[in-house]
């Protein structure tokens, strides 16, 4: 009984396959099947496109981001300076009995620490080389105690944040005497 099974099932699928057409492609199937294709091979080439544009478009909107937030930062904290300045500028001419002074003292040194915290940290002191990428000359003393391009008085500190100068120092720098022939 067994063969019995085995010799009809045989016998059904070679029906099966004599009852199907011959498939055959014609020259304009194979030719449409190639022309599909590449135009399959040109999307797909378009897509990866498409993704890098979009790719390459993200990280210059993220750069163009955090550049223009460390501008707008650069620009808040040179404000900053010039508040910084006055309050110098004020303890300079206040009284050191006063209790206003202790104040001010106070209040600079509550704006430096928040000044530091962001990175920013002044530079300029006499006796420093003089420096024009940190400096600018506001003046010149003629002096031969002092070695020539030496900064010999600071009017106004100059501040950096990090490697980068928010502001320069304006100084006073010494020169030789000129001698008169």
């Amino acid at each position: 009984m067994s063969e019995q099974i085995g010799g009809r099932a045989g016998a059904e699928e070679e029906a099966v396959e004599e009852s199907r057409p011959e498939v055959r492609e014609t020259e304009g199937e194979t030719e449409a099947k190639q022309s599909l294709t590449a135009e399959l091979g040109e999307l797909e080439n378009r897509h990866r496109r498409a993704l890098a544009d979009l790719d390459n478009y993200r990280k210059r909107s993220r750069r163009e981001i955090e550049r223009r937030s460390f501008e707008q930062r650069e620009a808040l904290l040179r404000e900053w300076l010039e508040v910084v300045d006055n309050i110098e500028r004020a303890l300079s001419h206040a009284d050191h009995s006063n209790p206003l002074h202790e104040g001010l003292r106070a209040v600079l040194e509550q704006v430096e620490g928040v000044m530091r915290r962001q990175g920013v940290h002044r530079f300029g002191a006499a006796g420093d080389p003089f420096d024009p990428t940190l400096h600018q000359a506001v003046g010149i003393l003629e002096t031969e105690e002092e070695p020539t391009r030496t900064v010999v008085e600071v009017v106004r500190g100059g501040y950096a944040l990090g490697d980068r100068v928010l502001r320069p120092a304006e100084v006073v720098v010494a020169q030789p005497r000129k001698t008169v022939s």
